[in-house]
Order: structure tokens, then sequence, then C-alpha cells
């Protein structure tokens, strides 16, 4: 199996490349240069690799959430690059991209919240529960929301083991999100960002369950309504 993996829905741009076993990748933080820099970090991956676009199975691709422009360009470029081959497309969320990247830290039923910064003082979030198989489960939805909001929900897990919290939006709302009533059973891993390689790993099992869409069907996922719906009314206009 060989999947080509890009990921630029927040400051960082990175690409990836899976093949089989073996996974090379490549990782920048470069805010507003991800348009510049995605196809050469692409084509770097496929020379390295001696691996001919045409060979690649399938086109994986953060689809979100995170910062509009940067889902438009993952979107986009999974897009074509797909269309050019004759491929499909893999969607993979952003935040179940952070958990896994951590998930080795996990154990069996421990809980891990990814989070990432939504802006306007919101956060993007997502919880997850490490299964026997060592993969994630989501529990519940993808939701954005104040960090008060994210705090509320996740008195659910009151009675749970220490919880792991990953992602930039706990970073950015540190002080907000880490209480004195929470602190104590919050395990923080704050300056993560969803790279390629881990949108590759979790493209995997996707693609072997034939989970994937025709390139013209893949979409950016927003999680803000009113982002979505300003979106349309641009193109419709």
């Amino acid at each position: 199996m060989k999947i080509l993996a890009i990921e630029t829905s927040t400051e960082a741009c990175s690409a990836a490349l899976l093949l089989d076993d073996q996974i090379i990748s490549r990782f920048e933080l470069a805010p507003r240069e991800h348009t510049r820099l995605i196809l050469p970090m692409m084509e770097e991956l496929l020379a390295e690799a001696n691996c001919p676009l045409n060979d690649i199975d399938a086109i994986a691709f953060g689809r979100g959430p995170g910062a509009f422009t940067g889902l438009r360009i993952a979107t986009g470029v999974a897009q074509g690059v797909a269309l050019s081959i004759d491929k499909p497309v893999i969607a993979v969320s952003t935040l179940e991209a952070l958990a896994w990247q951590i998930q080795h830290q996990t154990e069996v039923g421990q809980k891990v919240i990814a989070a990432l910064d939504a802006r306007m003082g919101e956060v993007y979030w997502a919880s997850f529960e490490k299964n026997a198989a060592g993969l994630l489960d989501r529990i519940g939805d993808e939701r954005v929301g104040k960090p008060a909001h994210m705090l509320e929900e996740l008195k659910q897990f009151d009675n749970a083991e220490t919880l792991i919290a990953t992602g930039i939006g706990w970073q950015a709302y540190k002080d907000q999100l880490l209480t004195p009533e929470s602190k104590d059973k919050i395990k923080l891993v704050p300056d993560q960002l969803p790279s390629a390689a881990a949108i590759a790993q979790l493209a995997l099992p996707k693609l072997i369950a034939g989970l994937t869409l025709a390139p013209e069907d893949a979409q950016p996922v927003y999680i803000r309504d009113n982002v979505a719906l300003k979106t349309k009314q641009r193109e419709n206009a």
C-alpha cells in the first residue's frame, strides 16, 4: 500500500509518504507558506523513495477542523493530485491525528482530549479512548466552543483516570483549561500540531477497508457553521 499524505490545517505544513510499513515525511513550521511548500515537499518524498506518482494508491489529507485557508489548500491539492492520477482520496480528522501522535503514551481505556486553537477565544476539540487493539475510538462529536464549554463536557470523565490533553489548543488557553479542579487529573502534552505522518498512518486502515472518496467528493470540515455558510455564499455569488 502506498499513500501520499498532506496536512496544512495549522501553521505547520507537512507531507508524508507511506510505503507499506515504512514512512518518510517533511514537516515545517511556516505560517502562510503552505501553498509554496506543499507541492515541492510531495515531490521530494517521491524522489527520495524512487516512487512514481502513478504508483500511489491514494492521496490522504487532513480534512479539519483547523484554519480555513489551510483546509482549502489541503483539499484542493489532494483533489488535484488524485484527479491527475485517477486515484481516490482519504479524508482524516486533524483532531484524530493529534490524538494518534501520542497514542504510544496511553494505556488501554485511557482518554485523550485533542484540541486546536479555533481563534476568537474558542477551541476545537474531540475526545478519544484507546481500545484493546491499540486504536483510538472517538467519544462523541468534534466540537468548537469556549474553553469553559470544553471543561464542562469533560466532566463526563470525572471518574476516569488521568486524561491526556494534547494539541496547541491546550497551550493557547492553558490558563482557562487547567483550573485548580482539573489540573490534577490532566497530563498535558500541549505543543503538538497535526502531522502528515499521522494522517498517512490513520489513512491506511481506511484504504484497506475501502473508505475512500472520489476526488470531487473531498470536502474540508470546518465545524464552525458560520464559516462554512460564508464560504458557500461566496462560492455562489
